[in-house]
């Protein structure tokens, strides 16, 4: 679907300059400040479970993380221009950042009705190549408590020395999220993320909107391994987090941009420019569908009771998380989908504590879901619109489910591009080693 830029409603003032003050590094924190048009940001991260942070190579990959921390900060403003200051940046560097600013916030800018394409970077000194000293079959896998994390943490080769690596906000930690860890049994380091406090207030005279996330988890994850001595991060991100959500102002508009396939290779670059190509970085997950991923969950009986993929058990305010399901969102409302055509409907609405795949007030979320509503796929980390129509299909078949009528209805409806079959082989290419593989 392509949609073209209409006049803008906002009323916000753009800024004019965004600058990179300074990244300070200490043994366990890193400590970025940023400015924008005169107001100063600071964001801070602290890790546990790591040596020195202060090593050049890991400083190097920390640099990475300033560029796109900043971000956060600099969609305050929109600024006209980006000044880098003496951060190194390197010319995969400077790739990255601008694919993140074109790419990774093209919803930022969609939801604003702004043009980024004006803004120019100056500044930036070369940087520097290091041949870090790492063991390849130690690994480090970002966790979040959902299916693909955990998925990946089982499928992953068992000769490897995993530990999982966990992003917690200053308000507190996310009870689903370490409850799924400790199910895992494996060790686990940490990274406490401090946001300026600026950003997480209501402001009218300040843009809001998505940022590339994953893409700053990804590297906080890759300074958390370097400082540890471990020779790659294991990401969780499938093929259909490549697909954009809409088109619009010549721009594709992919909500999961920092989960795509383009940004895993702009990251690999990156970080192979300052610490070789021994050092890895990919998805476990990149050429599976979604459809593969919750099949292999289905057989993973021991988390289906503690895992959370709804948002809302996720709020960066403590008194705003729920402690289940909400039942009601997008994301529950795919898990519940894509998992349908595996497990029972009674052991679905033990885990769900609701159905929302037979609540009547979901059907409208539903068919945008599956390709047959009128919106574009939802801005949020759901699955390719085949791949949910394939689910449907599959699940209108279960004598189970034979008395929703919606499910039967849609399933006449929709016309997916490839089969529940197909669906289970591998989907396009991956950058994953041979080493991580059983």
């Amino acid at each position: 679907m392509k949609y073209v830029m209409g006049e803008a409603k906002q009323t916000k003032r753009r800024a004019e300059l965004f600058r990179y003050v300074a990244l300070e590094v200490s043994e366990t924190t890193l400590r970025g400040t940023f400015e924008l048009d005169g107001k100063t940001f600071v964001e801070s991260v602290t890790f546990e479970g790591v040596r020195s942070l202060e090593a050049p190579e890991v400083r190097a990959v920390a640099q990475l993380w300033f560029l796109l921390a900043g971000l956060s900060y600099y969609k305050a403003g929109a600024a006209r221009r980006i000044d880098v200051g003496t951060t190194p940046l390197g010319v995969k560097g400077r790739a990255l950042l601008e694919a993140a600013l074109r790419d990774g916030l093209a919803e930022f800018a969609f939801r604003n009705e702004l043009s980024l394409a004006d803004v120019v970077i100056t500044g930036g000194v070369p940087t520097t190549s290091y041949v870090p000293e790492i063991d390849p079959e130690r690994v480090l896998i970002p966790f979040g408590g959902g299916v693909d994390s955990v998925v990946t943490t089982t499928e992953l080769a068992t000769h490897l020395e995993r530990s999982l690596f966990v992003v917690s906000p200053a308000s507190g930690r996310f009870a689903p999220l370490e409850a799924t860890a400790t199910v895992t049994e494996l060790d686990l380091v940490r990274a406490t993320r401090v946001l300026d406090a600026q950003i997480l207030r209501d402001d009218d005279s300040l843009f809001n909107g998505h940022v590339p996330v994953t893409a700053m988890v990804t590297l906080l994850a890759a300074v958390a391994a370097l400082a540890s001595g471990r020779g790659g991060v294991v990401m969780s991100n499938e093929h259909s987090a490549s697909l954009a959500n809409l088109r619009w102002h010549e721009l594709d508009v992919n909500h999961q941009w920092s989960k795509s396939w383009d940004a895993e290779q702009l990251l690999g670059e990156a970080l192979s420019e300052r610490v070789g190509p021994g050092f890895v970085v990919a998805s476990f997950l990149r050429d599976r569908s979604e459809v593969w991923v919750n099949r292999a969950f289905s057989q993973l009986t021991t988390f289906h009771h503690v895992f959370r993929s709804c948002n809302r058990a996720f709020n960066q305010v403590l008194e705003q998380r729920l402690d289940t399901w909400c039942g009601v969102c997008d994301k529950c409302l795919f898990t519940n989908l894509m998992l349908a055509p595996f497990l029972p409907r009674a052991t679905l609405r033990e885990i769900f504590h609701h159905e929302p795949l037979s609540d009547p007030a979901r059907e409208a979320q539903l068919r945008v879901l599956v390709g047959a509503g009128l919106d574009f796929k939802p801005f949020e980390c759901v699955g390719d619109p085949n791949e949910s129509a394939v689910a449907l299909v599959k699940v209108s078949q279960r004598a189970e489910w034979g008395d929703v009528e919606t499910l039967a209805t849609l399933a006449k409806e929709v016309t997916p591009d490839r089969t529940f079959e197909k669906l289970l082989e591998p989907q396009g290419p991956s950058r994953v080693p041979a080493h991580w593989l059983r």
